[in-house]
């Protein structure tokens, strides 16, 4: 959905609430939990957050607050939607002079314990996104002590998003950067 000027909260509710029954925009619903399907654009983006236990803990706080979508040029409705399997969240961008509400729903959360240990979750895109895909989340703590946050995301451009899509790759790899920025800059100044 495109907007000329910031949605208002009035205007995401009604969105979310629009895209609550809808199924999602693509058939593979799941797979990044091992590899993407043909036909589709992989990118896998990487971060060491740091070493240890607290690190992690405060790395997986930052996924239940969403704090990889804090970014100047993304606003996230709701940031407080907890982490659940069936969760909506609108992901609203600025670009180019206007605003588009993209839709999402979590397709399954990670919460693996072990020699090492991973949480987070994915999500995948509704029919009013401009992708067609999944993302998934992830912060990991390693046998050797390493902590990391792991951004996996398979995705092609709808047909309105196919038009610009050199653009639209352009904001997937901002995304990218941004995103590992957030949560570096969160689990830092957590530690302070």
């Amino acid at each position: 959905m495109f907007c000329w000027s910031k949605p208002d909260p009035e205007s995401a509710i009604a969105f979310l609430s629009a895209q609550q029954k809808q199924p999602f925009s693509y058939a593979d619903v799941g797979s990044s939990r091992r590899e993407a399907p043909k036909g589709y654009i992989v990118d896998h983006n990487r971060i060491k957050l740091g070493q240890g236990v607290q690190v992690f803990e405060r790395a997986k706080c930052a996924i239940t607050k969403w704090t990889m979508f804090d970014m100047p040029w993304i606003n996230l409705c709701w940031p407080d939607t907890q982490v659940q399997l069936g969760a909506n969240v609108a992901v609203v961008i600025s670009h180019l002079g206007f605003w588009s509400m993209n839709a999402c729903r979590i397709v399954y959360v990670i919460d693996e314990h072990g020699s090492s240990e991973k949480y987070g979750f994915a999500y995948g895109t509704l029919p009013d996104h401009g992708e067609r895909g999944e993302e998934r989340f992830t912060v990991e703590l390693n046998a050797d002590q390493t902590v990391w946050y792991d951004l996996y995301a398979f995705s092609r451009p709808s047909t309105v998003a196919r038009v610009a899509y050199p653009f639209t790759r352009l904001l997937q790899k901002r995304f990218a950067r941004d995103s590992k920025a957030a949560m570096h800059k969160a689990v830092r100044y957590t530690s302070e």
